[in-house]
Formats: C-alpha cells, sequence, structure tokens
C-alpha cells in the first residue's frame, strides 16, 4: 500500500477498534485523528478504502447496504465493525517503527494510537521523527543562504526554523518521559508542536538519540 493508504488504514482500524461507526461519523473521526492541518478525508476516499478493508476481511457490515426502513424507505445507515484479522492487521501496523513512520501523515496517525502502541515502538518513532526534523532544520539553513535577499524571504525562513525547533524540543521532552517511563505530560490534551513555547535562550538542545539513520548536526546559526 501507499504511505497515505497506509495511514487511512491505520485511522479507520483504529478508530472502528473502540467501536462500531458508520461511514459518515467515521470520516469526521478520521478528520479529528488528522488534525485539521492536514488535508481532509472525502468519501471518495474512504469509501473505497472500506470497500478494500472489507474485501481483506478487516472490517465487516454490521447491516446489508439493502436494509430498507420500511417508515421512511429510505436505507438504513451501513455501520462498519473490525473483525479478529483486523485487529491482528491494526496491532501489525501499530508496530511498525519504520522511515515511513517519521513522515508527516503517517506520523500524525502513529501518534493518535499512541495508547496502543509499544513504549520501544513509540521511541523509535519518536526518535526518527526528530531525524526527519533535523534534516528539514539543515535544508532550511542552507536555503536561507542562498535565498533571495529581501525580508519576506528572511521571515519565511524565520518561521519555518522556529517551528522545527519548537518540534525538536517538544520531541525531545517526549521521548525523555518516555525513556523515565512517565509518559506525556498530564494535562487535558498533549499540545502540537506548533502550541510549544521556545526556551527562555531560544536555543536547540543538541544532544542527539540514537536513529537507524545518520542525521548529521544542526547548524549552530541563529534562527532569526
Amino acid at each position: 500500500m501507499a504511505r497515505g493508504s497506509d495511514a487511512l488504514t491505520i485511522a479507520v482500524l483504529g478508530l472502528l477498534d473502540d467501536c462500531p461507526l458508520h461511514g459518515y461519523e467515521l470520516r469526521k473521526r478520521i478528520d479529528l485523528v488528522i488534525g485539521p492541518l492536514r488535508r481532509r478525508i472525502s468519501f471518495g476516499s474512504l469509501y473505497p478504502a472500506l470497500r478494500s478493508l472489507e474485501a481483506q476481511q478487516w472490517i465487516t457490515q454490521s447491516t446489508p447496504t439493502s436494509a430498507v426502513s420500511p417508515l421512511t424507505g429510505r436505507r438504513s445507515r451501513v455501520v462498519y465493525q473490525l473483525t479478529d484479522a483486523g485487529r491482528e492487521q491494526l496491532r501489525s501496523l501499530l508496530a511498525s517503527s519504520g522511515p515511513a513512520t517519521w513522515e508527516d501523515e503517517q506520523f500524525d496517525v502513529h501518534f493518535a494510537f499512541f495508547g496502543s502502541t509499544d513504549a520501544t515502538t513509540r521511541i523509535r518513532i519518536l526518535e526518527g521523527r526528530r531525524t526527519r526534523v533535523v534534516e528539514r532544520l539543515e535544508r532550511v539553513g542552507a536555503a536561507r543562504a542562498s535565498a533571495r535577499p529581501d525580508s519576506w524571504s528572511a521571515e519565511l525562513h524565520r518561521h519555518t526554523t522556529e517551528s522545527l525547533e519548537r518540534e525538536l524540543l517538544w520531541l525531545d521532552e517526549l521521548v525523555e518521559r518516555e525513556r523515565s517511563g512517565r509518559g506525556p505530560a498530564p494535562s487535558p490534551t498533549t499540545s502540537r508542536p506548533s502550541q510549544r513555547p521556545a526556551d527562555a535562550a531560544g536555543q536547540v538542545r543538541t544532544t542527539r538519540t540514537t536513529t537507524s539513520e545518520p542525521s548529521g548536526q544542526l547548524s549552530s546559526e541563529p534562527s532569526s
């Protein structure tokens, strides 16, 4: 499957693992899992994915599509539920921690289901994500050196750099808490990187964690 398809599969199976859902409610909950800043899932994408999951016997319908209400003459909503095979597939997908899980779309979905993921896999994904963020910081630094010499271009690079640095601090904190066995900070919601404040000095820690891919060193340039 393609990476985007893997993310959608995890989202569908993970949500149906909680409870059976009809297509409209499933789409709403997938949008919440993926987050408001990602591309919304259309019914044109969701229903083919549901048919594919049915064909693989990972989900099943609890209400036949031909069922018609005698009072309204309208079809009853199809409710989808997870099968035992689907539950096993979900566990397999959530146990994955390779490079694909470090990218934006898959990382968000895997993170959303970290409660069903073992600690070792969580740490590997968080460390892999850190590798990706460091690589992006390096690319932004290189691009800034050759960028157009105007204030708007500089402002865009500053904004991108600060966003990546905040995510790096957030990931460092999560890895530290995971390694200490404390888990995420006790708060109503776990804040996303864009909501985390920078530290007082505005600097990024450069202590590296071990990942399966080398990522080089952070640029020592100021972020402005």
